[in-house]
């Protein structure tokens, strides 16, 4: 099996945080976050995704942050929304949206709470690549869904013209070697999590999508294009270099973590939404330490 189309980006994606202020976003910020993303060299950039706090924007809020998201960056990197939804219904409203107003793909998660059957899945994903224009990277995080798509269902849905891509954040590297086996190149794959963007790039993978790329855009993309030129070994090095910085980000529910980073640094208010709230105390002291340790707050 072979691709149908180039992928839609290669490197790092930026899972890009939603800035608030007051309860409402902040486009100020959001603004000029982006502009600091491109500035650091950053391949992709993810709106409203799970990092972006997607699942507590209304309806509203979500179309009006994907428009002006693609109006800024006005086609400087590539763009991918975060459409998908526990209502297969609603989550192709939103991409019908994302696609009228300009991005180059969607990133569809797979349907949270509900625990869809594997036929279940498949009609899922079937319906929204019939009902829009544009690429489809499927999302896997079962540990935030609680659903897994197997291997089974990844074959159907390579069929697809327009399902190209997954972001694979099962962290099981035995099941994703499973997709590059019997898949091919009929799925790009996209690593989810930051402490496996060398191995599952060694398997083939075309970059990630990141969360530590929110505040390390550059070092972030440094490490793909290592890995993207076969320099495994530098990749590994970097990658292993940052691990510290990685796990802290994850030492309390995404993106509590990188939220807080990004304020502690001056890139937003750090403000979040319920039910996400702000870090402990000392998890709030471990991710300033830490940055600190970087050079990345002084």
């Amino acid at each position: 099996m072979s691709n149908k189309r180039p992928p839609i980006f290669t490197g790092a994606a930026t899972a890009i945080v939603t800035p608030f202020k007051n309860g409402a976003v902040d486009y100020e910020s959001f603004g000029s976050l982006i502009d600091w993303q491109i500035a650091g060299g950053i391949d992709a950039l993810v709106i409203a995704g799970t990092t972006g706090e997607g699942s507590t924007l209304s309806h509203e809020e979500h179309c009006d942050l994907l428009t002006f998201a693609a109006e800024k960056v006005a086609g400087r990197v590539p763009i991918i929304a975060g459409t998908g939804s526990n209502d297969t219904a609603y989550g192709i409203e939103l991409s019908r949206h994302a696609c009228a107003v300009g991005y180059d793909a969607l990133l569809v998660v797979t349907p949270y709470y509900n625990k869809a059957t594997p036929k279940g899945l498949v009609q899922n994903f079937i319906n929204t690549a019939e009902a829009t224009d544009k690429p489809i990277i499927l999302y896997n995080v079962p540990s935030r869904t609680g659903v897994n798509i197997p291997i089974s269902v990844y074959k159907e849905l390579a069929k697809h013209e327009r399902i190209v891509a997954v972001k694979e954040a099962s962290g099981n590297l035995s099941a994703i070697a499973q997709i590059f086996a019997e898949c091919g190149d009929s799925l790009d794959v996209y690593s989810g999590n930051d402490d496996q963007i060398v191995p599952i790039m060694s398997l083939g993978g075309k970059g990630v999508i990141s969360v530590v790329s929110g505040i390390l855009p550059k070092e972030t993309h440094d490490i793909c294009a290592a890995c993207l030129a076969g320099d495994f070994k530098t990749g590994a090095a970097l990658q292993l270099k940052y691990l510290k910085l990685i796990n802290t980000l994850f030492c309390e529910v995404n993106p509590i973590p990188v939220k807080a980073a990004s304020g502690l640094m001056g890139l937003c208010s750090g403000e979040l939404r319920l039910p996400l709230c702000d870090p402990e105390p000392e998890n709030l002291a471990k991710i300033s330490a830490v940055l600190k340790e970087y050079g990345l707050l002084h």
